[in-house]
């Protein structure tokens, strides 16, 4: 593994996310001195917090899944999670609501599941399905130590008995016939390939080791912090200043100083702050420019989302997380990712957190957060400002002909989130998602943390090693500390 040469002492990184504060905890853990400056007022980057009439809501990821990588973060400085968080595991996971009106408790528990599926479709699907778990189990224990857990110098770097295990899983054929050997019900096929979708693939294309992540939905088991997603980087940077890490918030980094191949220092519009080294965080082309790169790739974008946070006088589902499918699944796909349109028949993703933790809204309200992927602005540079409220319509109407009859006159406070606003925070194609998970764009074939002609400069974050996601992203802050302190301590699988 390549290593950042030369001295190390001082590293600075650039932006408090959730990449950011794992790797300040890494660092800090392996002695480094370490500075944090972030341009809010708050750490969280995309697990950001926001504030309306007595309602807290998270404007990042909804899911937490492996928080077993948060803890170890946690744990270099001698801290763990336990410690900083009250974590509620969901039971279940999800619930699935399909077009014909039934509908499915998702249960990462192997028995529970088996039972929800004998009685939904039936004995034959819930053989099926423990032949599916044991697969993804399988897929996840051949792929998270040695292609999403490490650092990649070269694309020789794959090759390994683990990639030998994965091709004979059939890793690199495509998820969704890969799901279908196991389970014969449409609906079923949904519930364990839907997940490509935040990778930015269709899941009929997909390859099929994206599965590991539906083994950390289905079987690893999902999670909600009490006090919402923005906990888990609140206590992070908590731990991380506890053991000498200095932040600066409200500090917008307006350019890097260079000698030869080495950062010298980080500037901000109020002071310098000299490093001996640097993570870099932020999206891509955000990083180009203060790096002064032009790219010579062009990368292929994930599709992004609609994002309607809504305060409401009243709940429906006692769900914490329900997936809305809608009867045009496939067509789905071709329109956001292919064509740039809108779904015509949306799949929305509805997570009530309150459900979980009723302190996240006044006294007798509810707190919903409905997704709707759409196409980034690249592929379809729609016209956000002009059909966003109708699109919200068009939303709540949706959710009312779904189980939600009176939404739209219960919501008192909302707001509205459009790939125009994602593109406004900086991130490239107004997609929070990133580059997409193309074969071109995954492992060593994705952008490298290891920034070109600099030595001493380390990528972080959802555009690098390993990609998206709250567990790829706390991999990416280690790996890029790895770089750093050239340490690399192995992670103990805990089999499920």
């Amino acid at each position: 593994m390549r290593t950042v040469p030369g001295p190390t002492e001082h590293v600075v990184v650039v932006g408090a996310g959730l990449s950011g504060l794992s790797a300040a905890l890494h660092l800090a853990g392996a002695g480094r001195r370490v500075t944090v400056v972030e341009r809010e007022a708050t750490p969280g980057g995309r697990a950001g917090l926001h504030e309306l009439d007595g309602y807290r809501i998270d404007t990042g990821p909804t899911v937490l899944t492996m928080p077993e990588l948060a803890d170890e973060a946690l744990r270099a400085v001698g801290s763990s999670l336990s410690e900083r968080l009250e974590l509620i595991e969901l039971r279940p996971a999800y619930r699935a609501q399909f077009a014909d009106g039934s509908a499915l408790d998702v249960h990462t528990d192997g028995a529970a599941m088996e039972q929800e599926i004998r009685e939904f479709a039936g004995a034959t699907e819930a053989a099926g399905y423990r032949r599916l778990r044991d697969w993804l189990t399988r897929v996840y224990r051949a792929e998270m130590d040695r292609f999403i857990d490490a650092n990649f110098d070269s694309p020789l770097d794959l090759v390994s008995p683990e990639l030998a295990r994965l091709i004979a899983l059939g890793g690199f054929g495509r998820l969704g016939p890969a799901i279908g050997r196991f389970l014969r019900d449409e609906r079923l096929r949904r519930v364990f390939s839907f997940q490509a979708l935040y990778a930015g693939l269709d899941p009929r294309r997909a390859l099929a080791l994206y599965a590991v992540i539906s083994y950390m939905d289905t079987v690893g088991g999902v999670w909600f912090p009490r006090g919402g997603m923005h906990a888990l980087p609140r206590g992070m940077a908590e731990a991380a200043a506890e053991a000498g890490v200095r932040f600066r918030y409200g500090a917008e980094v307006t350019g890097l100083e260079r000698s030869g191949d080495r950062i010298t220092a980080v500037r901000t519009a109020e002071e310098r702050v000299a490093a001996d080294a640097v993570v870099l965080t932020p999206d891509l082309p955000v990083v180009r420019e203060l790096l002064g790169l032009r790219s010579r790739r062009r990368l292929r974008w994930s599709p992004s989302a609609v994002v309607l946070h809504a305060g409401t006088t009243r709940g429906w589902s006692e769900a914490h997380h329900t997936i809305s499918f809608g009867a045009a699944w496939q067509r789905t796909f071709t329109e956001i990712i292919r064509d740039g349109a809108l779904m015509t028949d949306p799949s929305l993703l509805v997570t009530r957190p309150t459900a979980t933790d009723p302190g996240l809204a006044p006294e007798g309200r509810e707190l919903h957060y409905v997704l709707a992927p759409c196409p980034n602005l690249a592929t379809g540079p729609l016209d956000w400002e002009r059909i966003g409220p109708a699109y919200r319509d068009e939303l709540v109407a949706v959710l009312q002909r779904r189980g939600f009859p009176g939404f739209g006159e219960s919501v008192e406070v909302e707001r509205l989130i459009t790939p125009r606003d994602w593109a406004a925070q900086g991130h490239a194609a107004g997609t929070p998602f990133s580059a997409a998970h193309t074969f071109a764009q995954t492992g060593p074939f994705r952008p490298r943390n290891l920034v070109p002609g600099l030595r001493n400069a380390v990528l972080a974050g959802s555009g690098t090693t390993p990609g998206v996601g709250v567990p790829p992203v706390l991999v990416s802050g280690k790996l890029a500390a790895q770089r750093i302190t050239g340490s690399r301590r192995a992670r103990k699988i805990v089999a499920a």
